[in-house]
């Protein structure tokens, strides 16, 4: 395609931030106080002690994540409706087949001064890209950018070649590990971003600490300096109630109904905004027969789960991802427990008086109590479920070799990055071993079209099949809780993963 590509052969994506700044109102919606400048904000995060990593590109820990976002900005970003909204690219275009995809960066410089440029760019792809460096997260995701075919048509304009068409594709620029850095980038333990805040220093598993950048592109941070601290759940109730922190993240319900009692902290709550699932792998006895993946799902009291585990905050799933969110099917019937259906179901198979052992971990709040309950609840059914832990370090990556049922999260992202996420038979998180090549090829299909509602109809019928033929117990849609200081503002109730939430350059303190 020539560098004098005909403009008029685009079609237009994106243009301003169609987002407002968490600056005016208090997550209740009153007014808050006038924003100040200046202090100190401590946040805490579930820690991942030696796993934690500086490398942008290789993070699943929201500390990691937390920490990159301050000091890294990603071309792309999520609205709070999931869609994609600008970043350091302020507008791209594509060609009628989604394949050529044309990005005009903003005006931005790094913490060393350079500016922002497309050599940056393709320099951040291609290190993704590095097959040496399997651990680079995004690499599932974006393996569809040719980098032989893209390039830098001038120092802000970039064009990026997929192998295959994509509608989809600014979404995924925007998925977690995808952060632009310098062209020449290679020492992550010295990091240089364009984010608003510059870097001090890291000790994996206890802290980092960065310092506000006054040449942001956007508004500068209203503070002064930044400490990302890591702690177990206890420990980060202590702190944020004890003064030694201002902001805690991913907060147990139990801890919420204690902090509300109170004056010193405040909750703010992102309602039903994430997912809690038992997953069960599709290719490993009892679950590779399908009528006991659906016994298991027929077992399910959710509205119980919800109560019990969630203490009543958050809805019950539908064994499915992404409910509320963009493409999710809105007329699938509430799957209901029927034990007698489900034990007929498991008499078939066999398994009436049987054992089966479920893998959890304390890697997330609720998992443990939630195998716990669900054991109690397959037992009506004549199964045994015996619930056995792992590390909540490791448990991720555990996960995806032991057990044959066991307990799974996820945070806000697009259904189609979901999808290619864990859900294709390559897919680098597929934790239901769901691989269908026929799945594949049809959701391929999907991603080429550019008609909306013709790709919306698509990933419907796909969906559909996931839940009533696939892996995936979604029992619980818990809100995703965050406790503040009462002396901090700006912070408001949006989905973990998308661009406000974790914006400490947008909070101050009062």
């Amino acid at each position: 395609m020539s560098d004098r590509l005909n403009r008029r052969a685009f079609l237009g994506v994106a243009g301003g931030l169609g987002l407002a700044a968490l600056t005016g109102c208090g997550s209740d919606g009153q007014a808050a106080a006038q924003p100040t400048q200046g202090g100190r904000l401590r946040a805490v995060y579930a820690g991942g002690g030696a796993k934690e990593v500086l490398d942008p590109h290789v993070q699943s820990l929201f500390v990691d994540i937390a920490r990159h976002k301050a000091m890294y900005d990603k071309l792309v970003e999520l609205g709070p409706d999931l869609k994609p909204v600008p970043r350091l690219a302020e507008k791209w275009e594509s060609d009628a087949q989604a394949t050529t995809w044309r990005f005009t960066l903003r005006d931005a410089t790094f913490h060393d001064g350079n500016k922002l440029t497309s050599e940056d760019v393709l320099h951040s792809l291609a290190r993704i890209a590095d097959p040496k460096a399997p651990e680079r997260v995004a690499q599932s995701s974006l393996a569809t950018v040719d980098l032989r075919r893209s390039k830098a048509i001038d120092p802000r304009t970039v064009e990026l070649t997929l192998s295959a068409p994509n509608a989809e594709f600014p979404a995924l620029l925007a998925g977690i590990g995808t952060q632009i850095v310098r062209d020449g980038f290679t020492d992550p333990t010295k990091p240089v971003g364009t984010g608003p805040f510059r870097f001090v220093s890291f000790e994996a598993g206890r802290s980092m600490v960065a310092s506000r950048y006054g040449d942001y592109w956007e508004d500068p941070a209203r503070i002064e300096e930044l400490h990302i601290l890591s702690a177990d759940s206890e420990a980060r109730a202590n702190a944020v109630q004890g003064g030694q922190a201002e902001y805690a993240n991913d907060m147990t319900a139990t801890f919420a109904r204690t902090a509300e009692a109170g004056k010193a902290v405040r909750i703010v709550a992102a309602k039903a905004s994430t997912m809690q699932a038992f997953v069960m792998k599709c290719d490993q006895p009892p679950f590779d027969n399908p009528d006991v993946r659906l016994a298991f799902k027929l077992l399910a009291d959710r509205q119980r789960l919800v109560d019990v585990v969630l203490a009543g905050r958050g809805a019950v799933g539908n064994d499915l991802f992404g409910k509320g969110y963009q493409y999710y099917p809105d007329d699938l019937p509430q799957r209901e427990r029927d034990v007698e259906q489900a034990k007929a179901l498991l008499e078939k198979a066999g398994l009436v008086g049987k054992e089966i052992e479920i893998f959890t971990a304390d890697a997330s709040a609720g998992f443990v109590e939630a195998a716990t309950l669900f054991a109690e609840q397959v037992a009506e059914a004549g199964v045994k479920l015996k619930v056995s832990t792992g590390s909540p370090l490791t448990y991720t990556k555990d996960l995806l070799t032991k057990g044959v049922i066991g307990s799974h999260r996820s945070g806000a992202m697009p259904i189609p990055q979901y999808v290619t996420d864990r859900l294709l038979t390559k897919s680098p998180f597929n934790v239901t071993h769901w691989r269908r090549p026929g799945f594949d090829a049809e959701f391929a299909a999907a991603q080429v079209l550019t008609d909306e509602a013709a790709r919306s109809a698509k990933y419907g019928v796909l969906q559909k099949t996931l839940r009533d033929e696939g892996g995936i117990l979604a029992w619980g849609l818990p809100d995703y809780l965050v406790a503040v200081s009462s002396k901090v503002q700006g912070v408001d109730a949006v989905p973990p993963n998308t661009l406000d939430f974790g914006r400490f350059d947008k909070v101050w303190l009062a």
